[in-house]
Parts: C-alpha cells; structure tokens; sequence
C-alpha cells in the first residue's frame, strides 16, 4: 500500500525578479525547512538546462549532486540563497555531460568552501588538473558498491558508474525506511546492471536528464514501482511519452522540474511530504 502523502505548496512571501538569463531572486524570504532530529530534506531544483540537487540535513549540512548546465550559474545560487545555503560540505557529479559544472567549478568551490567533490573515476581524472584549489580540496572516486553516509542516517550507495557513452553514476539514498534513486544512466549496459539489483518499490524516482526517446525500459520501471517519478525538462523539451505512459501504469505520481520552479521532498521517520515551490514573474 502506498504511503498517503501530504501534498501542499509553499508560497514565498516576496516575488521573482525573472529576466531572460540570468535567473535573478529579488525580495524574497528564505525558505527555512525546519528540519529536526531524524528528518532531512531532498530539493530539485529547476534551472534552464542540467540538474542540481540539494540534500539537507537537521545538522545545517549541504550537499550539492550537480551543478547545472551552461549558463545556469546566477539561477543556481539565487536558489541556493533562498534555501539558505551559505556553505556546502560536498559536491557530487554524477555524469560528464555538466559543462556549466565544469566552467564554473572553481568558483563555486570558492563561494559556498566546498571541501570535497566526488564522482566518476573519469572525471576525477579530468578534474585534477583543471581545479584552481586541487591540493586543497578532496577529490573521491566513487566506482560501483561505493556506500558512505552523507548526512545523519541518509546513506548513498553507487549501484552503477560507468564512463560509456550515455552512463554516469547512479546512486541510491537510503533515510531510515525511503528509498530515492537517483539516476543518470541511460545505457542499455547501465539498466541490465541495475535490474539485477534490489531496488524494488522505490519511494522516489529521479529520471536520467536526456533528449533521447525510448532511453528506459517499461521493464525497469515497472521493477523500481516508483511512488513519485521527478523528472528535469529544459523549455522547450518534450517528455518522452512512452516513459510518461509507463510511469502512469505503475500509479506513479510524476512531477516535472522546469526553469523557474522547484520540487522539495521532506522526509520524517514515518512519511513524507511534497513542496511544491513556484516562482512569479513580476509584471
């Protein structure tokens, strides 16, 4: 039986300032989670193109998986900034294609005292030498099995990393009894791999960012039975509908992250709940 969720949308006290790019937040409040013992927080962010995600902590703790794409730089710390992260403890990069990660690294590293960065085995080699702050900063290879706790009681584990064409590092978050998979993978040796593996009836899906068609088996979703299927749309982009049309047949509730919105999980012991933050355009 699925879990009942409390769905509400948290309206900022305040308005958007929005111009054609960048993103830029005028006049608006922190959204302070309130999180306490045993509660934590996952936050997809939507930005113009790629990915970010913030995870958070009852401890004050930020880690950021991905950055977003090019150009997305101001949009990603105007959202940072309502979400009242002033430090970030580690960054994760999960796949290759984060060009705007890439460019904007080193400052990023420099703003929020980012102390680690772990990724891909292909990346990190990348990474050594085009960081300013290398020596200073810890660079971790995560390779398949990799299992670490990142936050109090949220564990990550690596059930693929590959550096194939369309492949990246696809990690599960483990808080006490949810399970969210977050996935970057889209080739055929990645979902072969992961069907093999134990992730049944998952509590939160965050799909592979792509432009291909038909890049996830009706197979796989239905074995992941995600509750809630979180998928990042840059404008313009058209989702996939036979993805969409397997989403629905496993009663997924499915929420799409564009520009200019945001999509925040709350977790407690026992349940969860989904915030949908909106932004408004002045006039």
């Amino acid at each position: 039986m699925r879990i009942l969720l409390i769905l509400m949308t948290l309206f900022v006290t305040g308005t958007f300032s929005v111009q054609a790019e960048p993103f830029i937040a005028n006049k608006v409040e922190n959204i302070d989670l309130n999180l306490r013992e045993d509660e934590a927080a996952v936050s997809f962010l939507g930005l113009a193109n790629g990915e970010a995600i913030l995870l958070q902590g009852p401890n004050d703790k930020n880690i950021l998986v991905n950055a977003g794409g090019k150009g997305t730089k101001a949009e990603l710390e105007a959202w940072l900034g309502l979400y009242g992260v002033n430090k970030i403890e580690a960054l994760i990069l999960t796949n290759n294609g984060q060009e705007g990660t890439l460019n904007n690294l080193n400052q990023l590293i420099a703003k929020y005292n980012i102390q680690e960065i772990i990724t891909t085995s292909d990346i990190s080699k990348q990474l050594a030498g085009r960081l300013e702050q290398a020596k200073r900063i810890s660079i971790v290879s995560w390779e398949t099995g990799a299992k670490k706790e990142i936050l109090p009681q949220m564990t990550a584990e690596v059930q693929f990393s590959g550096n194939e064409q369309d492949e990246g590092m696809d990690l599960t978050l483990q808080f006490l009894k949810h399970t969210i998979f977050l996935m970057s993978s889209f080739s055929k040796q990645a979902e072969q791999i992961i069907l093999k593996k134990n992730l049944k009836d998952v509590n939160i899906f965050k799909l592979p960012n792509h432009h291909k068609e038909d890049t996830l088996s009706g197979k796989l979703i239905e074995l992941l039975n995600p509750q809630i299927a979180i998928l990042f749309a840059e404008e313009k982009q058209k989702l996939d509908r036979d993805i969409l049309d397997d989403l629905h047949n496993t009663w997924s509730e499915i929420h799409v992250t564009k520009k200019h919105s945001a999509i925040t999980i709350k977790f407690t012991k026992t349940n969860y709940e989904v915030i949908t933050i909106p932004t408004v355009p002045e006039k």
